[in-house]
């Protein structure tokens, strides 16, 4: 009762809208992308003066009237909902061999809608309005909701950091599953839907519309993706370099936006410290494409600009990637086929942050202050809606850990759950008919360690990774993973447990956290005390580590312990990473 008290008390007095910066004022040449107040395809946001956004349930019937009035368009469902809900997607322009092809996404937070929005005015102009030449040589594919259950999960309290739309949905799922980290780990029915989508319609662009939180600037619509500089797909992170921005930002400022490049602050208390310029890791989207050897572009509007600006700007950068296609779509898929051809022998498995800046580069951004929280009992960080330019530090990232790449990879049948998610991506696996012994490198992990919740698993992390060699027996309905695929490096990703977005360090092998055998003091002390006795090297090890560990000298239970490990009773499986590495 309390919280609805409050929440009645902040929606009449407006509080929400009061806290926020001020608004930078805006016109733009895009404005005149907006159906007239008597145009009978005017979308629910245009009719509604951008204050609203529609219902997955209006969406879905404005979609279904536009299509009857245009044959070229067509509405399927790719998949459903925890809470049953059809995923659509639209598409326009017929498929062919040479042509380019775009994946546009809206609403994977689908409290940030702008895409939606944006896309339902496109595909109006499209078919109705003189704007169909856009699909003549590209074909598109609009997903307008991904996140539909966190859509309908829509009020004025979502996004408190956001200018607009008067509600909006959840960020998560309805089985609170952030779709913005699962592209490699796969959990959400939702993100196998898409990836399934990914694999059938194999898009040369895949664009993935958000909005962003954080500092204030003067940019509305900022996009990255990793580029030459952090790429693991050079030809495309090129394109995406030297064609892509300079045309889609060409585009933008004409039509009155202030496009950047999409960055994020050293430190939000303390704005002018610096912005932080680093690799996307594959469990986001622009990442996952540049591991998949796809073009893959991360848009965030800017949550501080008006519904009205953003949703314009969103629709100028998605015309401006149709123009650009059209006109230079085969130097993207000539970049595509050369980085599928290539076979790293090794690869960057982690990145870490740099303590000096790189770079320092102008920046639009706005002033600010400090003031005194009673609450915080800190000082907190005031936006002022005054645009200053300024030179600020970019810092950036360096490969921190880097593994060379096994001939393949070998997964017992006893890991299905790592098999399936290998064929959602698209991976080619040999699958073993009959059981097979072969010698293979295998990764014991050395102190895991259990992170907190996150993104509906518990995360694992390790000291170090040891290299052993064994000789194991790999069941019926095992499979084999060469290296030497298009598809190579993501499987790497997927089963390296250096990797930060691995399946290991998701947690999907918690068996081997476990001991299940043990052995008790009256058996392993007088076993112990024959050992230093008749080995002088391990009483040396032994001695230096009670020196060394005060905390270990003084448990009696861990020195036992520490002899039952370098036993034959000691379960040599424990702690052993269960795939294999064929050199």
């Amino acid at each position: 009762m309390k919280r609805l008290a409050i929440a009645g008390v902040l929606l009449a007095a407006g509080a929400h809208a009061a806290v926020l910066p001020p608004v930078l004022p805006w016109q733009g040449a895009s404005e005149a992308l907006i159906a007239a107040n008597d145009d009978p395809w005017i979308t629910p946001a245009e009719a509604s003066g951008f204050a609203m956004t529609p219902s997955y349930a209006e969406t879905r019937a404005w979609l279904q009237r536009l299509a009857k009035s245009c044959p070229a368009m067509r509405i399927e469902s790719f998949g459903s909902s925890p809470q049953g809900r059809d995923l659509l997607a639209v598409t326009l322009g017929k498929p062919a061999p040479l042509k380019p092809r775009l994946l546009v996404q809206a609403g994977i937070h689908a409290g940030e809608i702008d895409g939606k929005d944006a896309g339902l005015m496109l595909l109006r102009d499209i078919c109705l309005r003189g704007k169909s030449g856009l699909v003549d040589a590209v074909t598109l594919v609009f997903v307008p909701i991904f996140n539909v259950d966190g859509h309908e999960r829509s009020s004025a309290f979502s996004r408190p950091n956001q200018r607009g739309p008067g509600e909006q949905g959840w960020r998560t799922t309805a089985q609170n599953l952030n779709l913005n980290r699962d592209y490699l780990k796969a959990d959400a029915p939702e993100m196998r839907a898409m990836l399934g989508l990914i694999g059938r319609f194999d898009p040369d662009l895949y664009l993935d519309l958000h909005v962003t939180d954080g500092t204030d600037y003067q940019y509305d619509i900022t996009f990255g993706f990793n580029g030459v500089r952090y790429g693991r797909s050079p030809g495309i992170g090129a394109w995406l370099d030297q064609q892509y921005r300079p045309a889609v930002e060409a585009g933008l400022k004409q039509q009155g936006h202030v496009p950047g490049e999409l960055v994020f602050a050293v430190d939000a208390q303390k704005p002018d410290a610096g912005i932080v310029l680093g690799a996307s890791t594959p469990r986001f989207s622009d990442g996952y494409g540049d591991l998949r050897r796809m073009g893959a572009v991360l848009v965030e509007n800017h949550s501080l600009k008006p519904y009205r600006q953003r949703v314009l700007g969103t629709y100028v950068l998605l015309e401006s990637t149709l123009r650009l296609l059209a006109s230079d779509g085969a130097a993207l898929k000539a970049a595509i086929a050369s980085d599928r051809a290539l076979r790293p022998s090794t690869i960057v498995a982690r990145w870490a942050d740099l303590p000096d800046p790189v770079a320092n580069v102008r920046f639009l951004g706005m002033a600010h202050e400090s003031f005194q929280s009673a609450a915080s009992g800190q000082a907190e960080v005031r936006w002022l809606g005054k645009p200053v330019t300024q030179m600020m530090p970019v810092f950036g990232q360096t490969a921190d850990k880097r593994i060379t790449l096994p001939k393949a990879w070998w997964v017992p049948a006893t890991e299905p759950q790592v098999i399936e998610r290998l064929a959602l991506h698209g991976v080619r696996m040999e699958r073993q008919d009959a059981a097979k012994t072969i010698v293979v490198e295998m990764q014991r992990i050395v102190e895991p360690k259990l992170s907190s919740a996150s993104e509906g698993r518990v995360p694992v992390t390790a000291k170090a990774v040891h290299t052993e060699q064994r000789q194991e027996i790999f069941p019926p309905g095992s499979v084999r993973v060469p290296a030497d695929q298009p598809l190579g490096e993501l499987a790497a990703m997927l089963l390296e447990p250096d990797s930060p977005d691995s399946l290991f360090a998701w947690g999907f092998f918690p068996g081997i956290l476990q001991r299940t055998e043990y052995i008790e003091g009256y058996v392993i002390a007088p076993m112990a005390d024959a050992m230093l006795a008749a080995d002088p090297a391990l009483r040396t090890e032994f001695e230096a580590r009670v020196k060394a560990d005060p905390a270990f000298a003084a448990d009696g239970r861990a020195r036992l312990a520490w002899f039952y490990a370098r036993t034959p009773f000691f379960d040599d499986r424990y702690l052993l990473f269960p795939i294999g590495r064929e050199r």
